[in-house]
């Protein structure tokens, strides 16, 4: 089976008829593309038993000084990447691999296998714990504890409630974990235990109005993400061309809509993200080609959406926007491009209320799925989900310019890209 973000088609996934979500003449969401997945030299790290260790979190042993300071002096030259990707259609299982902070290089060390269709990841704020969606028919979420010498172990998977989850995220409070079913158009909660493993779905909420937009069958929930200050939930749905904003009951687990924003028909949102003010969010539209700056009041919830923004990738039916993602000083937006293959870059400007376009710049690889900076912010990483590569960029800090580091890193239907 072959995987796209736009559309999807496999015997083994019959979310695929549910998930043909474009416009005429626009490609479907997870089309065939006939990829072959590239040749990858992994060594596959099978999936421990939970009931082996149900933490995973081990005190480290007390050492010198000396040893403190050298492995201070290793974390700070490597880091920790996790490769998200299809295994039913080429992809072999989560990536493993390391990179370094100064030059960006991909070392592969392994593949984490027994985990279905993980495209999408997301880790725990106290990094010891992995989140997975499982993006089938019959949806799941799967918790995986992080061993530190790479001995990762799957403490059990959950199931969404709806079909073809593609997008979850951890509520700050570590409490929670929130997931996006794209295939039935809603949005499930699950408890998290304090060994990081998931308890029993506690809510469910379709987005049943309004009413479909141009070319699409139903609702189809994209992402879901906590507003900066903790307050609200917000689920961008592309099938209904809206935004959601909840509040979750922190001890119920359960959602209470309080807005919705309205985008243009036929925009297609497909996933935003936060100014660091948590005054104003960029949401990417796959449909229509474009970015919205959105003004947010953190008090009500409420989204509201400006005039969209040419992303600098052609119009609508050339390109598909999948991610932006901000740096931490909230000074430049990045925006992948699929289709024309190009990185976004924007100005943020008046104090997170205008973007202005200051150039694209080639991804280095075939449908830039997704982005996701480096927790320092000097590097970019760029999953290409058809040409089976990761791509590596220097951030320069000041002018927010992008240069890359170096051959892409292959890695079979790389479709997320997680670094720690």
């Amino acid at each position: 089976m072959s995987n796209d973000r736009t559309g999807m088609s496999s015997g083994e996934d019959s979310a695929s008829d549910a998930k043909a979500a474009v416009t005429a003449g626009g490609p479907s969401r997870r089309q065939v593309i006939g990829m072959v997945a590239a040749a990858v030299a992994t060594v596959a790290v099978p999936a421990t038993a939970a009931a082996a260790n149900t933490t995973g979190r081990t005190a480290p042993a007390t050492v010198s000084a000396t040893g403190v300071a050298a492995r201070s002096r290793q974390l700070l030259a490597t880091g920790t990447l996790f490769i998200g990707t299809y295994t039913s259609g080429g992809g072999t299982g989560i990536g493993l691999a390391s990179y370094d902070t100064g030059t960006g290089a991909i070392t592969g060390t392994g593949t984490l296998q027994g985990v279905g269709d993980p495209s999408y990841l997301a880790a725990h704020p106290d990094g010891g714990t992995l989140y997975a969606v499982n993006e089938r028919q019959d949806g799941g979420v799967t918790a995986i504890a992080l061993g530190e010498n790479g001995d990762h172990t799957v403490l059990g998977t959950r199931g969404t409630g709806g079909s073809s989850p593609c997008h979850l995220s951890v509520h700050p409070g570590g409490r929670w974990l929130l997931s996006a079913n794209y295939g039935s158009g809603d949005v499930a909660v699950h408890p998290i235990e304090a060994s990081g493993a998931l308890g029993e779905r506690t809510d469910l909420v379709t987005h049943s109005e309004p009413a479909p937009g141009p070319g699409q069958n139903g609702p189809h929930a994209h992402q879901i993400v906590t507003s900066p200050d903790g307050a609200h939930v917000l689920a961008v749905d592309l099938g209904t061309d809206s935004v959601y904003t909840y509040r979750l009951d922190e001890t119920a687990g359960t959602l209470t809509r309080v807005s919705y924003a309205r985008l243009p028909a036929g925009a297609g949102p497909r996933h935003l993200v936060f100014h660091p003010s948590g005054r104003f969010a960029y949401l990417a539209n796959e449909l229509n080609n474009t970015i919205a700056v959105c003004a947010y009041d953190p008090d009500s919830g409420t989204l509201t959406p400006g005039e969209p923004l040419s992303t600098g990738a052609g119009g609508a039916g050339d390109s598909f926007p999948s991610q932006p993602v901000i740096t931490g000083n909230g000074a430049f937006v990045y925006l992948a491009n699929r289709g024309h293959n190009s990185l976004s870059r924007f100005a943020v400007e008046d104090s997170g209320a205008a973007l202005r376009l200051l150039d694209t710049v080639p991804v280095g690889g075939d449908y830039p799925r997704q982005l996701a900076l480096s927790p320092d912010g000097t590097l970019l990483f760029a999953a290409n989900q058809r040409s089976n590569a990761v791509s590596v960029f220097h951030v320069d800090q000041d002018s927010g310019e992008l240069a890359s580091a170096g051959d892409p890193f292959a890695s079979p239907v790389a479709v997320c890209v997680l670094p720690l």
